[in-house]
């Protein structure tokens, strides 16, 4: 007889009595997941997180005394465990807060449940709790958020000159993506003079604060991609939520409702294969940490059509999902640590540029 999965078991961290009675709900409603422990502080976490050893941490991040933020970094530095960050808002500056909570460490960021009578209950609760169970596969380690303190390991792949001058870059992350965007957009200056199509693996609902948060990071100009625009030098444009970003013919963005792939809608391979279809050998592509294949496919099309393509490397990604698998087609042209990509990215369009 095959003996019974063993339960995630899951700490939860929230202050709302009301909130902290539908987590406990969803937790206990999902055969996945078993509670360890409730916590209504952060010190409170803290203080009985070596004991209890949980394997994934559901986080509130506007807590009495230290807020999430603090708690996140905190628990990655001397307990590390997969965080799920739990947001009250998608649009005010809690979200803010919570992609500032992804900075320092936590996973992912879902939203909070509604009313046990709300229509949106089932969704929100099934989200909840698939991404409490999936995270908590995710290995973490100590002060992971911390690049700079990390010996990268040696670029592989690592040729440094596009065939073409740039015209444009695409880029995909899925888990752990915020933090890395924020580095290598953050790598680039406000002049820098082609555009860059983002997707990102995040709940549709959270895709405007993303894009909102991540314009604070960097000093090029951040949006939300729009049917039909063309873009524009030294912009960077997010895929919608749940909506597929590509590039025509004519240099102008599309955005559709097309069916996903890979489960993934926005897909970054539906985008890479359109900027290896229309722009070639004259465009970049860089899939950085996320879970399973998203873009790997579509980054070997742009390499085949000439196009400079990059994956991050193992030691500086949060998940080796995605640019592994890029790397095992050999769709990667250079291998490289999250903190050298910005930088090779403006080394290549400054020099076709120059």
């Amino acid at each position: 007889m095959t003996g019974k999965a063993k339960q995630v078991r899951v700490m939860l961290v929230e202050d709302s009595p009301t909130v902290r009675t539908l987590l406990c709900h969803i937790v206990d409603q999902d055969p996945r997941l078993a509670l360890a422990a409730v916590c209504a502080s952060a010190e409170e976490a803290l203080q009985s997180i070596e004991t209890v050893a949980p394997d994934v941490i559901s986080m509130d991040i506007r807590l009495p005394g230290m807020d999430g933020i603090e708690a996140t970094r905190r628990i990655m530095t001397d307990h590390p465990t997969p965080i799920v960050v739990v947001a009250d808002s998608v649009h005010d500056v809690a979200l803010s807060i919570a992609m500032n909570a992804l900075k320092a460490g936590a996973l992912s960021v879902v939203e909070k449940p509604t009313g046990l009578g709300a229509a949106s209950y089932g969704a929100i609760a099934d989200t909840i709790a698939t991404q409490l169970f999936i995270m908590s596969q995710v290995p973490v380690i100590r002060q992971r958020m911390n690049l700079t303190a990390k010996a990268p390991t040696r670029p592989r792949g690592n040729d440094d000159r596009a065939d073409a001058a740039l015209r444009i870059i695409g880029i995909a992350a899925s888990t752990g993506g915020p933090p890395a965007l924020a580095s290598v957009l953050g790598a680039l200056p406000k002049t820098f003079p082609i555009p860059l199509l983002v997707v990102q693996h995040m709940g549709a609902s959270f895709m405007e604060g993303f894009a909102h948060w991540l314009d604070g990071q960097t000093e090029l100009k951040v949006e939300i991609a729009k049917q039909g625009d063309t873009p524009q030098p030294g912009y960077a444009y997010v895929a919608p939520g749940d909506r597929h970003l590509t590039l025509d013919a004519q240099g102008r963005m599309r955005v559709g409702a097309e069916a996903p792939i890979a489960s993934q809608r926005p897909a970054a391979t539906l985008l890479f294969q359109s900027l290896a279809k229309n722009v070639g050998p004259k465009a970049a592509g860089v899939v950085l940490t996320g879970m399973g294949e998203d873009g790997a496919r579509g980054l070997l099309e742009m390499k085949t059509a000439g196009g400079y393509t990059i994956a991050e490397d193992a030691s500086t990604a949060v998940v080796f999902g995605m640019p592994a698998v890029a790397a095992k087609l050999g769709a990667a042209r250079a291998i490289l640590p999250l903190d050298q990509i910005g930088a090779r990215l403006l080394h290549l369009v400054e020099e076709a540029h120059a």
